[in-house]
């Protein structure tokens, strides 16, 4: 509990045992629920995340989307955090966003990445720039001010959930999830900067960097542009 709301993290996970255990063992003492979405792993993912206390799901259907869904689904914390299993963002970070939340009155936090310790990796110059890109097209194509459109790390009120509808079931979930949150009128969000070491993550990285940068791009178009009398599911309702 924190001064008086139940907090729940949402940790989606592919193939993650050794990061994922790193992050439970880094999760603050006031979090009461910490929920792993094992989404098909063929490691031991779900028994080192139950090893170390936390509820496992599994989720047979693949997506960084459709893991995220059946978690939120099952959280039952006031307050939701989110974060992936790779130990790259910051525990410590929940204390500050979740003050924020509760001082500010606001619905929906979305930590804007600060990176430190990446340059000497090409690799990860590339995400970093690719990110600022999609985050542009995020910005001209539905007019929100965003410092990092791609972050996974967030921290609502669960409230929300029944006011935000999102298609994706794979990577773009995170863009859509932000882009619904700010443009709902009656939801207060903002952006909050982490620390966030972009280099030191644990496991091997799942990210197609050009595939699903050219994935998420499309669907922003998309989202932008739907057709006519297509529709996202309400999370409530996803099967």
């Amino acid at each position: 509990m924190y001064k008086g709301y139940s907090i729940s993290v949402v940790i989606p996970c592919y193939n993650e045992e050794e990061g994922v255990a790193a992050v439970i063992d880094r999760m603050p003492d006031f979090v009461d629920e910490i929920l792993v979405i094992d989404n098909n792993s063929s490691d031991r993912t779900g028994e080192v995340a139950r090893s170390k206390g936390a509820k496992v799901i599994f989720e047979k259907r693949q997506g960084y989307g459709r893991a995220y869904k059946t978690g939120l689904r099952n959280a039952t914390g006031d307050i939701i955090v989110t974060m992936d299993g790779d130990a790259t963002y910051p525990t410590y970070a929940i204390s500050y966003l979740v003050e924020v939340l509760l001082i500010d009155n606001l619905d929906f936090i979305s930590a804007a990445r600060i990176p430190i310790h990446w340059l000497h990796d090409w690799n990860m110059v590339q995400r970093f720039f690719g990110n600022i890109f999609l985050t542009i097209v995020v910005g001209l194509l539905f007019f929100i001010r965003l410092r990092d459109s791609q972050s996974g790390m967030w921290v609502f009120r669960r409230q929300i959930l029944s006011k935000v509808s999102v298609m994706s079931d794979g990577m773009p979930f995170s863009e859509e999830f932000k882009i619904k949150a700010y443009r709902h009128p009656g939801i207060q969000a903002r952006e909050v900067p982490i620390q966030f070491k972009y280099v030191e993550r644990l496991g091997a990285s799942k990210l197609n960097l050009w595939d699903d940068g050219v994935r998420n791009l499309l669907f922003l178009f998309r989202l932008r542009f739907p057709k006519a009398g297509s529709a996202g599911p309400n999370l409530d309702s996803v099967d």
